[in-house]
């Protein structure tokens, strides 16, 4: 008999836990014939692991991703966004891209370290270094573990251009520093914002900051000279794309310079994770959800191809980029242009005092 209809976990988006694309065995409940009552799972408690790394920043050459370099001090986020198209690299470390994702965290050991060495090299040649394409690099771990702030230390003394992309009141806690590189035009951030609605934000993002708190803390940031943007993402259709013009006000009254957005992108076992969310939460409009999603996506659920992942295509895409262009224009945003930053400042600073050889 099919599996009941999973019920969804408080501080949780997934509702389940799906082997990753990679596995060899694959699990599921059914009934015995015993007619007894399932037992239900235990609850699933954050590990954090640090995670060895020989390197720290990641390189791509992906047209359509706006940096060269980034560095994603955690894998897996703790903010438990069901949408996240990062949920599939945990399938890389045989874990599920579903709570798994949420719940066993990673993050990089000797960050600051690594980076320093990298920075250091007579080869190296700078370029803005993007924090937070991948997971946010101001989940709730970085409170304690401060691994994204002692990479922006690190930056900082080398005056290294950096961007961050986050969805975290938490930034505004290293103001200290990034208003001391914006100073120097080497600092920039970008606060995403998928909705305003309190309830759905409670589904979607379950361990995110609330709408409004990032709102002010765009505005905080805005107040000391930090260049800030908005990132409406993802937008999803009958769910949020109704939000894209009130999100961008507000942002502009709060001090953003520009904007961007993303459509939902479904890779991997990311769709399923998605589908089994709107049955669970709005199953009324799941049908109709996936439906234009996939008129975006050429009749599948998700298309990777360069160019249209990010922005979809067909008359509905088309109209989503109509309207955003239009809001940025009425409340004077720049369109998906994010601050172009200095490397003109970059200077190795020198090392530590010699060691003694004892010689």
């Amino acid at each position: 008999m099919p599996n009941p209809p999973r019920i969804p976990e408080k501080g949780r988006g997934a509702l389940s836990n799906p082997e990753g694309r990679f596995e060899t065995q694959h699990r599921e409940n059914f009934d015995d014939g015993w007619d007894r009552e399932e037992e239900p799972l235990p609850p699933f408690e954050t590990t954090v692991t640090p995670e060895p790394a020989r390197s720290i920043i990641s390189r791509n050459q992906s047209p359509d991703i706006p940096f060269e370099q980034s560095i994603n001090p955690y894998r897996g986020c703790e903010h438990g966004c069901i949408y996240c198209f990062a949920r599939p690299s945990h399938a890389y470390v045989n874990l599920s891209p579903g709570l798994d994702f949420e719940t066993k965290l990673f993050y990089k050991e000797h960050a600051a370290e690594l980076l320093e060495q990298e920075l250091r090299k007579p080869s190296y040649r700078p370029s803005p270094i993007t924090l937070g394409a991948n997971t946010d690099p101001y989940q709730p771990i970085e409170r304690k573990l401060k691994v994204t702030r002692s990479i922006l230390e690190v930056l900082q003394r080398f005056h290294h251009p950096v961007s961050i992309i986050t969805k975290s009141t938490l930034v505004a806690r290293d103001l200290d520093i990034l208003a001391d590189m914006a100073r120097l035009n080497l600092a920039s951030v970008m606060v995403s914002i998928t909705t305003l609605d309190e309830n759905l934000k409670r589904s979607l993002e379950p361990r995110a900051a609330g709408p409004w708190a990032r709102l002010r803390t765009l505005r905080a940031l805005a107040a000391q000279g930090v260049p800030v943007g908005v990132l409406n993402a993802p937008i999803i259709p009958v769910v949020n794309d109704r939000e894209i013009e009130q999100i961008l006000e507000l942002a502009a009254e709060a001090g953003a310079c520009c904007a961007g957005y993303v459509l939902l992108r479904l890779p991997y076992e990311v769709k399923d994770l998605f589908k089994e969310w709107l049955d669970a939460h709005l199953p009324e409009r799941a049908a109709h959800v996936m439906s234009i999603i996939r008129q975006m996506r050429g009749g599948k659920d998700y298309q990777s191809g360069f160019g249209t992942r990010m922005r979809g295509t067909g008359e509905y895409a088309e109209l989503i980029a109509r309207r955003f262009a239009l809001a940025c224009r009425k409340f004077n945003l720049q369109h998906g242009r994010r601050t172009r930053l200095s490397t003109a400042h970059f200077r190795p600073p020198a090392a530590g005092p010699q060691l003694d050889l004892g010689l």
